[in-house]
């Protein structure tokens, strides 16, 4: 079963993109609203905006920012 929302994580995010799937070995669980799965923090900030202000997660950390950095 494909999870939603971690879809684009993969071999090509960014270098300082976490999420919590990484680190808790959980069950997807669908009837969480807005799902569980979609924290994500950058490891340069530790919060939820990268070093230029914009909004951290599995679509908009791309090359396309100044702070991405490849795996």
């Amino acid at each position: 079963m494909e999870l939603p929302g971690l879809t684009h994580i993969g071999m090509e995010r960014c270098h300082n993109l976490n999420w919590k799937g990484q680190f808790i070995d959980a069950e997807w669980d669908p009837t969480v609203q807005h799902g569980n799965d979609r924290l994500f923090w950058c490891q340069h900030t530790y919060n939820c905006l990268g070093p230029d202000g914009k909004v951290v997660d599995d679509e908009e950390c791309n090359p396309a920012r100044e702070c991405y950095k490849a795996l």
